[in-house]
């Protein structure tokens, strides 16, 4: 948390120095960031791609080498600021696509009415590593020097390389390489053929992707900027803040399992659908929203507190949703490439959601003032992608309408993508 707090102070500080002008060093690195992360974004969906011509298992190897091998020059003593830049720009290229990369191998391990669950699995893992890895290496820091923190991962994502080689296979349900047809996949949709620009223009797409990005948006500033808000607005000190944010962490982790095995225990059940597929995790999402409007703008802790620990992190369960929505609307062959586009765009939300809010902070009349707005603007960012995501995000009627069928009864089963 204090890494957070820290994180906050210096893109407050580029803030300001983007309002001193153009040529500001603090610009430029603002600008040099977005460069990488946008190009890191194209990376993603185009190495999602290649899971049509390329096993997943080898791409995520290949993965995993690469930002294995990025840690290790760094323990080399006279590796410098230009080494440092220069593996942290592979390290960005090699971890940006293996998110999509994951998720479209998970997928190829279970039918569409089962993959609530492993996708909250996958998502909720990945903030358990960062978890498990903070306390791991301010150890390693203090008995073994800084450099070593970049050799014990490297080392862990080889000794992970080196499992995942022996052990790391494709699923049932993974699309075949080209021309190997199987029969699980002429049971599905696997071998349909549907435009790209169809699926990525629907509405079943835009509204998930859109619900993702403002529910990841909301994810970053409350890690980024709100152990700086509850010291410096609220009044607490900095362990107090931390052990918060920690605390709401945990629980949007929570809600993602929660929402997982509540959708797999109907869909075993074969419980009947009370919304149709889509509109469950749009409220949720608008429910989040209006937390956040009242989180921003009362003064008692007595309220905040619950509301963090309780409506404002419903709105992760859109990020389980969108994925599984996605990858309904998309055949095997193109899944990747779909699920890497999903990525893209919520991760912008993790980008520019603490550089916004903290410009909002540096122009505003006073720090509380500043904080107000950007809980407002979230609120109203969540609220919208609710209300969309409950109106417009119908992956069974826009699967139909793509002409993708329904799984084979006995094989791959129909299953309501959100409750």
């Amino acid at each position: 948390m204090a890494a957070a707090r820290l994180h906050a102070r210096e893109l407050r500080g580029q803030g300001r120095a983007r309002a001193r002008g153009p040529g500001d060093p603090g610009g430029l690195r603002h600008h040099a960031a977005g460069v990488r992360h946008g190009a890191v974004g194209v990376l993603r969906a185009v190495l999602a791609g290649r899971a049509r011509r390329v096993r997943t298992t080898t791409l995520l190897l290949v993965l995993a080498l690469l930002w294995s091998v990025a840690q290790l020059p760094m323990l080399w003593g006279a590796a410098g600021f230009g080494t440092l830049l220069a593996t942290r720009v592979l390290l960005g290229a090699a971890e940006g696509p293996a998110s999509p990369v994951a998720m479209h191998h998970v997928h190829g391990w279970f039918p569409q009415r089962e993959r609530a669950l492993p996708t909250a699995v996958l998502l909720v893992g990945a903030a358990a590593g960062v978890a498990v890895a903070s306390p791991v290496l301010t150890w390693v820091i203090a008995h073994c020097g800084w450099r070593w923190s970049f050799g014990v991962v490297g080392l862990a994502g080889l000794l992970w390389a080196v499992c995942w080689r022996m052990w790391g296979a494709d699923g049932p349900l993974a699309p075949q390489l080209p021309g190997k047809p199987s029969e699980a996949a002429e049971q599905t949709s696997t071998t349909a053929t549907v435009p790209l620009r169809a699926i990525l223009l629907s509405g079943t797409f835009l509204t998930a992707a859109f619900g993702s990005f403002a529910a990841y948006w909301s994810m970053s500033t409350m890690l980024t900027w709100a152990p700086d808000y509850l010291e410096s607005v609220v009044g607490w000190d900095l362990h107090q803040a931390g052990t918060m944010v920690g605390l709401g962490a945990l629980a949007g982790g929570a809600v993602l399992l929660g929402h997982g095995l509540i959708a797999r225990r109907s869909a075993r059940k074969g419980t009947p659908r009370r919304l149709p597929p889509g509109a469950g995790a749009g409220l949720l999402v608008t429910v989040a929203g209006c937390a956040t409007a009242v989180y921003g703008t009362t003064d008692s802790p007595a309220v905040k507190v619950p509301l963090m620990l309780g409506p404002m992190a419903l709105a992760m369960v859109m990020l389980t949703v969108a994925s599984t929505a996605c990858a309904r609307i998309a055949p095997a062959a193109s899944r990747g490439v779909v699920l890497g586009t999903l990525t893209f765009v919520y991760a912008l939300g993790g980008v520019l959601s603490p550089l916004v809010l903290g410009g909002m902070v540096d122009r505003a009349r006073s720090v509380s003032a500043g904080y107000e707005e950007g809980w407002l603007l979230t609120s109203g960012l969540l609220v919208t992608a609710g209300v969309l995501a409950a109106l417009f995000c119908r992956p069974e009627a826009t699967a139909r309408r793509l002409g993708l069928p329904e799984p084979a009864a006995g094989s791959v089963q129909q299953v309501p993508v959100a409750h």
